[in-house]
């Protein structure tokens, strides 16, 4: 079904880009549109362009291969006109030689004996004197991924990789690399990675951004790994010259991989920083997201304050104005100043602002926005969080309102000095009645419990008060959690639980685990007042249960009472594990990889790439260490073309099945979020 999946979309990529060029082509032409090819529904048209493809009249054949051209991406099938549209190519013009080579590339690997005939033509137009069509002919054979045409391709391309013309040259690097993935070995043996290395000398910036990205694309499949493509002193300073003056995605594959080079010293690495600095202002949020990537990972060479209080003042208002763009584009500026805030939160410590929610915020954008606030929340700017999240806590989108509460819980774990200003804007918000805001407010303060025992108990009456409204099983199991905690505090404990073991049988087992808890921990506090009513929950829990967990636990607790009261109120009143701040959820080892893969799809998933793509996946070397031992990992599957397939229901979507990753660091990655939270979901524990 992957692979079906990838096909289609491989196919619409083709549809899509074939409409535009028979589109531009037609305008180029000075006819006007060529939607007319697109409109006819005649039937047996073949034997009619199969005459038209022989017209010896140009402008007639031009026609003839623009409707074939048409049937071709509207998905039919015109294979059978293989041969009479291949005679076509023996032409001057241009056009009909573009819509001929599109035709080629379409339908060669289906027809490779017949494709052998076009090799001539290739040749003869690889040594033309217009260097638009040495450099057409060059594209196209490259994009022909047909074994038996790759041995003719190796000195047409020998020859283009040295032509005087740079647009040839640039258009033969680019070749490389799409010969490489059909045959790895020809192009070794052959020097031509020597070839297209030798080119990132060129005099043309254009030529070198796409020698850079030939060997940056070769580097990630070769077995070879880096030494495909070392990065030395002076390929360096060739890198940098090319970089103010190619264009804006030649921009982004050299600052990639200047993101992969390690400066030798904190000298150096400034020294490169100044040079990328300029970026920062483009256009372009790929290339700023590019320059971001390079300077925070050098950063961890420099060792003066000053030199990177200055670069954090440069930084901040590129990653603002980001903001200021598409949802979409907001969406990934969002996910990568996500991880850079976790990286180095001082470089947008004063623009908490900007990321207040505006009232026509995609949900999504208003999500992400929400994760950066509470983690950029300090006792500096708490009030101004607080004042938003309770603004927040008002709105109509239920989903947001409840992840804005729970910030609102987080602040207080965070921010001890403003545990107290929380607590009582959570209560400002239990005032409110409103059913879901109680609840997610009862869940919070149950972690603020377990964060600061003994110190907020007073507001327990209160949430007492709202207990007949509570019908969700998370808030039922913490408001349980908290009277069983505080049973001596709370004079009618007895009788709030007994509201819940009414209805123990229809219950989940996440809360029937809790009333059970509860209740012993009730009973060792107030051993004569509620004996009979932990007799009535043991024997819910070990004889009508079904569920083995209620079960064993029910069992422990009863051999517990019955042998040694006072080592069951060692175990079950035992002092609670304290809970931490979640805001910086990553490993710091898997913070680290994801700032080397800024502005790619990893920083949208929070996940290393061997996660969700399938194949082959280099190491990145970290600075200051040492390079890896095994620069790859390898799966059994094949290199997926497809990044998607890895699977992503929304921003968080668990990829496939997949090897365990070897470094011990990144434990188990997939289950990383539900990890980290657990202390703070959890119960009371046995």
């Amino acid at each position: 079904n992957k692979r079906r999946a990838s096909g289609v979309q491989c196919t619409m990529d083709f549809v899509e880009k074939s409409i535009q060029k028979v589109n531009q082509l037609g305008a180029g032409g000075g006819g006007g549109t060529d939607s007319k090819y697109f409109q006819t529904t005649k039937k047996g048209e073949i034997h009619e362009l199969r005459e038209e493809l022989a017209n010896p009249k140009m402008e007639k054949k031009k026609e003839a291969v623009k409707k074939v051209i048409a049937a071709m991406t509207v998905g039919k099938d015109v294979s059978m006109l293989f041969t009479d549209v291949v005679n076509c190519i023996q032409t001057v013009n241009i056009e009909l030689k573009k819509l001929v080579y599109l035709y080629l590339i379409n339908y060669a690997k289906s027809q490779p004996d017949l494709a052998i005939l076009a090799v001539n033509t290739f040749v003869k137009d690889t040594q033309d004197v217009n260097p638009l069509i040495r450099a057409l002919a060059v594209r196209t054979m490259g994009c022909i991924r047909v074994d038996k045409i790759v041995e003719y391709l190796c000195e047409p391309l020998r020859k283009c990789l040295k032509d005087e013309d740079p647009y040839v040259r640039k258009t033969s690097a680019v070749c490389v690399a799409k010969l490489y993935d059909i045959n790895g070995e020809l192009v070794e043996d052959q020097g031509f990675l020597d070839m297209v290395y030798d080119l990132l000398g060129d005099s043309n910036p254009m030529v070198v951004s796409n020698a850079v990205a030939a060997l940056a694309e070769i580097s990630e499949t070769s077995e070879l790994g880096q030494k495909v493509f070392q990065i030395n002193t002076s390929t360096l300073q060739k890198m940098l010259a090319a970089l103010n003056e190619c264009t804006e995605w030649g921009q982004v594959f050299i600052l990639d991989s200047l993101a992969l080079y390690c400066p030798s010293d904190g000298r150096e690495a400034e020294s490169i920083i100044e040079r990328v600095t300029p970026r920062l202002q483009h256009a372009n949020s790929a290339v700023v997201l590019s320059a971001v990537k390079v300077m925070i990972k050098y950063m961890d060479l420099i060792t003066s304050q000053d030199t990177l209080k200055a670069l954090y003042k440069k930084m901040a208002p590129p990653l603002v104005t980001l903001l200021s763009s598409e949802p979409e584009i907001q969406y990934v500026a969002l996910r990568n100043i996500n991880l850079i805030v976790q990286k180095r939160p001082t470089i947008l410590a004063h623009e908490i602002k900007v990321f207040f929610s505006k009232y026509n915020d995609p949900i999504y954008v208003k999500m992400e926005k929400l994760e950066i606030m509470i983690k950029l929340a300090s006792e500096r700017n708490v009030d101004q969080v607080l004042m938003e999240l309770k603004e927040y806590a008002t709105e109509v989108d239920v989903e947001f309102v409840r992840r804005s509460v729970r910030a609102i819980g987080r602040c207080a774990i965070k921010l001890e000095r403003a545990a107290e200003r929380c607590i009582n804007v959570l209560l400002e918000l239990i005032q409110t009645k409103v059913n879901y805001v109680v609840q997610e407010a009862v869940i919070v303060i149950k972690d603020i419990f377990r964060k600061f025992p003994n110190r907020y108990e007073s507001i327990i009456g209160t949430l007492c008060e709202n207990l007949d409204t509570l019908d969700e099983p998370e808030a039922k199991g913490s408001m349980i959690w908290i009277i069983g905690e505080y049973a001596e505090r709370i004079d009618n404990a007895d009788e709030l639980l007994e509201s819940f073991l009414e209805s123990f049988d229809d219950e989940t087992a996440s809360v029937q685990l809790q009333m059970l808890t509860a209740t012993v921990k009730l009973f060792l506090k107030r051993p004569a007042e509620t004996q009979k009513m932990v007799q009535d929950v043991l024997t819910l829990a070990t004889q009508d249960s079904d569920n083995p967990d209620l079960r064993d636990r029910g069992y422990i607790y009863w051999r517990l009472l019955s042998t040694d009261p006072e080592a069951a109120k060692q175990v079950v009143l035992a002092e609670k594990p304290n809970i931490n701040d979640d805001s910086f959820t990553l490993d710091p080892s898997v913070l680290d990889e994801l700032i080397t893969h800024l502005s790619t799809l990893a920083s949208i998933y929070h996940k290393p790439p061997s996660t969700f793509i399938t194949g082959r996946t280099r190491m990145v070397p970290t600075l200051g260490g040492g390079a890896h031992d095994d620069e790859y990992e390898e799966s059994d599957a094949n290199i997926t073309s497809d990044m998607m397939d890895g699977g992503m229901g929304g921003a968080q979507a668990a990829p496939p099945a997949m090897p365990a990753p070897s470094a011990g660091g990144l434990a188990d990655l997939l289950g990383l979020d539900d990890e980290i939270a657990a202390p703070a979901a959890g119960g009371g524990g046995v």
